[in-house]
């Protein structure tokens, strides 16, 4: 029996949606070799939300709610991000937002070290070896990798 499409796709609130990402979202703190900084790397922070792809229509309206981000197919077929990766986007919107209305469970220690990541790039400590290695500790310890 296959799951119905739900026609009024739309978040309403935004206690609820804190309450979705605590279930579906994911802060991340990526790392990749750089030819343009110093250090020889470059730091990138993104918000992601995955569901299926029957949800996209909420997906994208998260676009609006937000007024960020975009939804790329995920690798796997059947679902859809929302993604946020501007820098400015995360600083100025996704962050403040979950200041306001917090997540809850283990995504909490994720979100606040997501958001100390966040100050060092703010900073431009991250373009130092002592900031970069501070960054890819607090990394270490966030999602899957948090013991």
């Amino acid at each position: 029996m296959a799951i119905p499409i739900v026609k009024d796709q739309l978040i309403k609130d935004s206690f609820l949606l804190a309450g979705f990402t605590s279930a579906e979202g994911c802060f991340l703190v990526l790392v990749a070799k750089s030819n343009t900084t110093v250090i020889g790397r470059r730091v990138q922070l993104v918000f992601t939300l995955t569901q299926h792809s029957r949800d996209e229509q909420l997906m994208r309206s998260l676009i609006k709610y937000l007024n960020c981000g975009n939804v790329i197919k995920n690798r796997n077929r059947e679902a859809r991000d929302f993604r946020v990766t501007k820098f400015d986007d995360i600083t100025s919107k996704i962050i403040p937002f979950f200041k306001k209305f917090m997540i809850h469970g283990v995504k909490t220690k994720d979100f606040n070290d997501f958001c100390q990541v966040a100050q060092i790039m703010k900073e431009n400590k991250h373009l130092t070896k002592e900031g970069f290695e501070h960054i890819r500790k607090l990394k270490t310890g966030m999602n899957t990798e948090r013991k």
